[in-house]
């Protein structure tokens, strides 16, 4: 046999495994996913396409209807595939899916936060972000983009993010001090506890709130990328160093946990009694309305000198693993989140981008509360996504209880919490 014919042959093999390959496309991506051949060697395979008559749904917020439904008209343009949105929020989807997804009646594509992904991927509803997966690395915040991968597998599709900081009221304090220490000195100039009267006020006793104080010091919840529950570093030498100084702002804040919700906060802010209120974005538009002089700034820096790291979180539109149209829900959850939809979301809700371009275009920079969430967002934490971290709160709350309110040794009171988490998660309550 002849070289020539040896070279042919195997030309012929090799042109049939590219043809079997590319017609196969990436694993997972779902029943019925088309992709056509490349066109040349070094060429990157066409856009996938819609299944046939596919016709998705979509679960967000109500505040999200107009948003979606925007997307879904352009969407239905430029790939003749009807969109329906249908409310429910981020905050309860990942619940109903665990249901309704086994059942068949579950939403096609459906917006959660990342915290929930552990919930999911145990229950098997979610879908990984594969076709798309190395776009959606490309475009969008690194932290976004952590925060959405589980044991090393990128599940959503970052839409937007958010993270706590410090409102204040330029009519009463010119600006959030550099450091903590400025924070007391403000507040022994201002405060009147008598007339609820504070220089600054944040949730005592929810972990939420807590946290930032603590990560500030080195603390940290579940080892230290937040996914091994074996590692429990909140009672170690620098949580403690950071509840005793939590505990020393008592004198600047004299009220019960119990005493102190984002309500009484709000109303205490906008009435002028409250100076610097910490919260998040999704305060900005009632304050606004509220505050005339309404400003937001980064937290101070802790008396250690290094700066607060809150939680933060990451709402992303996830795949239903039981979708009947997997290429249209992986398409439609890709469009919706581009950086001209991201901007889009911001430009009518404002949602904060997790697309670095549309974070970092004149839109979002020039609007100066969005500017510094995202630039707070960069210095925070993404919530652990494993499963135990539900056995955080409770305990969290009781140990700041005894802590704040009847100042009890904080070492004692974080030993006592992580044992109860541990205890916890070993019986899986």
């Amino acid at each position: 046999m002849s070289r020539k014919r040896n070279w042919g042959i195997l030309s012929s093999i090799l042109i049939m495994m590219l043809l079997v390959s590319a017609c196969g496309g990436p694993s997972g991506t779902g029943a019925g996913q088309t992709a056509d051949p490349a066109a040349g060697a070094g060429e990157e395979m066409q856009e996938m396409k819609p299944e046939d008559g596919a016709k998705l749904t979509v679960w967000d917020s109500g505040d999200q209807k107009a948003f979606i439904e925007e997307a879904a008209k352009a969407f239905k343009e430029k790939y003749n595939v009807d969109v329906t949105f249908a409310e429910l929020g981020p905050d309860k989807s990942m619940v109903q899916m665990v249901t309704d997804g086994p059942a068949g009646v579950g939403a096609d594509v459906f917006a959660g936060v990342h915290d929930q992904i552990g919930q999911g991927v145990s229950a098997g509803v979610l879908m990984p972000n594969d076709w798309f997966e190395e776009d959606t690395r490309g475009r969008n915040s690194e932290l976004a983009v952590k925060a959405l991968t589980y044991e090393n597998i990128l599940y959503g599709y970052p839409k937007s993010v958010e993270t706590t900081a410090v409102f204040y009221n330029k009519d009463l304090i010119k600006e959030v001090p550099q450091d903590w220490k400025g924070v007391v000195d403000f507040a022994n100039t201002f405060n009147d506890t008598k007339a609820n009267k504070f220089a600054i006020m944040w949730e005592v006793g929810n972990g939420y709130y807590v946290f930032p104080f603590l990560g500030g010091y080195g603390a940290y919840l579940f080892g230290k990328e937040g996914t091994d529950a074996t590692d429990i570093g909140m009672n170690n030498e620098q949580a403690v160093e950071g509840a005793k100084f939590i505990q020393s702002l008592n004198k600047i804040l004299p009220l019960k946990t119990s005493d102190i919700n984002a309500d009484i906060k709000k109303s205490l802010f906008t009435s002028n009694k409250l100076a610097m209120n910490i919260s998040g974005p999704w305060d900005t538009g009632s304050l606004k309305e509220s505050v005339k002089n309404l400003g937001v700034g980064m937290y101070p820096n802790l008396p250690n000198g290094k700066p607060m790291t809150p939680f933060s979180g990451v709402k992303a539109y996830f795949v239903n693993a039981y979708t009947k149209y997997p290429n249209a829900s992986k398409m439609f959850a890709d469009f919706i989140t581009s950086e001209e939809w991201q901007v889009k979301n911001f430009e009518m809700n404002g949602a904060l981008p997790a697309n670095t371009k549309a974070a970092a275009s004149e839109t979002v920079q020039s609007d100066p509360i969005a500017s510094v969430f995202l630039k707070q967002f960069e210095n925070s934490v993404p919530m652990p996504s494993i499963p135990a971290t539900a056995q955080f709160w409770s305990p969290m709350e009781a140990a700041m209880s005894s802590i704040w309110n009847d100042n009890k040794d904080p070492k004692a009171a974080l030993d006592n919490m992580v044992k109860q988490m541990k205890s916890n998660i070993q019986t899986g309550q």
